[in-house]
């Protein structure tokens, strides 16, 4: 029989939750989805933050692509939130701008909310290209994500509404979840959704289309509003978000329950 008697790793096993081949491992993976549920909502609840406006929009679109105006119109859009939300009478700061973290839309969002100085959340991907967090996020407020649902998961129960500048599949993706969310009544409260630019969004998506297949019924297209200027979404906003009334700082992510179902 071999002796073990000094081999450490026998004389002191490491603790399960500190041992990384473990949490690397895929009987782990609960405890990796749980984390990334957990760490962002104890960050929110000690920064107070309560309800966010979320800016949807693609990567690809820097200061100097040939959409490079959407960059700007973005950054200033996320100025203007910025200041108004300063100027609420709250004891936390409401309607912080949100965004996925990365470069174009995303950076524009981020660097308009630093414009302001103000805070603005970052919650970005691990992806094999192009999304790495933006140097305009607030450092408390920047978080890295592994797993796209709980990356929505944050952008969903946070949102009062929505700006979705033009985008590829990621931003199409997740602001068409959303709409999902608000369309069956899945979310607890009102969800703004404006879509910024309305020829581009109007000629990447069909909407009268959907409603003349049957596909979604003509009072669905009420949940979509448009603008093209950062001082219309601006408006919209204000008129649509205003009177929310306040939620309590994150306890614990939910959606509506039927009412025969016990919480």
């Amino acid at each position: 029989m071999t002796d073990h008697a000094d081999d450490d790793s026998i004389l002191n096993p490491p603790l399960a939750y500190r041992n990384r081949e473990f949490l690397d491992s895929d009987q782990a993976r609960p405890l990796r989805i749980l984390a990334e549920y957990l760490q962002p909502m104890e960050v929110f609840e000690q920064e107070r933050v309560s309800d966010t406006i979320v800016f949807f929009g693609s990567a690809r679109l820097t200061e100097d692509s040939p959409l490079g105006r959407y960059y700007a119109e973005a950054r200033e859009l996320a100025r203007l939130v910025t200041l108004w939300s300063q100027s609420l009478p709250s004891p936390a700061q409401r309607f912080i701008v949100s965004t996925g973290g990365g470069p174009g839309i995303m950076e524009a969002a981020n660097r308009g909310a630093c414009d302001a100085h103000g805070r603005s959340i970052g919650l970005n991907i691990g992806l094999p290209h192009e999304q790495r967090p933006n140097p305009y996020i607030t450092r408390r407020l920047s978080f890295q994500f592994h797993y796209f649902f709980m990356r929505k998961l944050w952008f969903a129960y946070l949102a009062r509404a929505i700006v979705a500048f033009p985008g590829g599949f990621g931003t199409i993706d997740e602001m068409f979840e959303l709409l999902t969310l608000a369309q069956t009544h899945k979310l607890d409260r009102p969800l703004m959704v404006i879509l910024y630019g309305r020829d581009y969004w109007n000629e990447i998506v069909n909407f009268e289309a959907l409603v003349r297949h049957g596909m979604i019924a003509r009072e669905d297209l009420g949940l979509l509003q448009f603008a093209d200027r950062p001082e219309e979404a601006l408006a919209l906003l204000k008129h649509g978000c205003a009177e929310t009334p306040q939620a309590q700082a994150p306890a614990i992510a939910r959606s509506v329950r039927p009412n025969n179902h016990d919480d």
